[in-house]
């Protein structure tokens, strides 16, 4: 692989280029913008840091999906944060109608990418580009799980006064309130993690981290990019290197956890076909009932979606 296009030059979008070009992984990276030159501008900026950091991967800006002919995989992050005053169902339809239109901007130029969705309602909007796209779901999925995991395990490490690299944790559920945290598959080095701190403790932070997103916007007014490029920028890696490394990702549910048709978090293996497989968890009867809770909630999004002519 040797090409890849990142819509959205925004902070997420930037922040997922500067880090695939540090990773050194492909040829290319292009960042695709509406405002052109705030894609070429950042795109140079992170090219003039290559002989600092030494990575040879180069960078372009544009507004020009011709410019992303050939793409071997395509993050989107384009879209709007929802904004005071604006319904849920305002940011499906807008959000929804920009997906949908980058997605098949890039099918003109771009045979059989893999796309890697990071915009919001994550889960609806990794929909709206699998329907646009037309691609099997192998090769469409949403980045979230990979964030919610990273936020859990930086609270535990704090609360543990550990490494965070020490800490391996899986989380299911659609990315938001209703993500579905698994103390049962959280180890510390092998150590379960619920022999190293208080069921209380665990359970503010498990509640922590289902708001995680939230706290950040109190904190700076807008949404988080530092994690979240590198969360899709791990994914990435994970793809161009064929590495198989297990992730929670949003991904299209065709039977596993007893659900057809709906796109929610679980484990899946991601290899340079995308995904390889979705892992199916054997959850017991509280875990699967909060995952239904939260594959009902995404139901309900998806209504609103469905409802619209998009």
């Amino acid at each position: 692989m040797s090409k890849v296009t990142v819509v959205g030059a925004g902070n997420v979008g930037a922040t997922v280029a500067n880090v695939l070009a540090h990773k050194d992984l492909v040829r290319e990276v292009v960042v695709l913008d509406i405002k052109g030159d705030m894609a070429r501008g950042k795109a140079l900026d992170s090219w003039q840091q290559a002989s600092i950091d030494s990575y040879s991967t180069r960078l372009t800006g544009t507004e020009n999906y011709a410019d992303t002919a050939d793409s071997d995989i395509v993050v989107i992050t384009a879209g709007i944060p929802r904004k005071p005053g604006m319904s849920r169902d305002d940011l499906i339809s807008t959000n929804a109608k920009i997906v949908t239109m980058v997605t098949k901007s890039i099918m003109e130029h771009s045979s059989n990418p893999i796309i890697i969705v990071v915009s919001n309602p994550l889960d609806v909007m990794t929909h709206a580009a699998h329907v646009a796209s037309g691609l099997p779901r192998n090769r469409v999925f949403g980045m979230a799980g990979i964030l919610d995991t990273a936020r859990y395990r930086a609270f535990l490490a704090t609360a543990l006064d550990v490494s965070p690299k020490d800490i391996q944790a899986m989380l299911l559920g659609g990315h938001g309130d209703t993500m579905v945290p698994l103390p049962r598959y959280t180890t510390v080095s092998g150590i379960p993690v619920t022999e190293m701190i208080s069921d209380e403790d665990l359970e503010a932070i498990v509640d922590r981290t289902k708001k995680g997103g939230g706290e950040l916007v109190k904190l700076m007014g807008t949404s988080a990019w530092y994690a979240p490029g590198a969360a899709a920028a791990q994914m990435v890696a994970s793809i161009v290197r064929d590495e198989n490394r297990i992730f929670p990702c949003c991904a299209q549910l065709q039977g596993e956890y007893g659900m057809s048709d709906l796109f929610l978090g679980v484990p899946v293996k991601l290899g340079k076909e995308g995904i390889a497989e979705v892992i199916e968890l054997k959850l017991n009867d509280e875990e699967m009932g909060l995952l239904n809770t939260s594959a009902d909630h995404v139901r309900e999004v998806m209504e609103v979606f469905e409802g619209m002519d998009i």
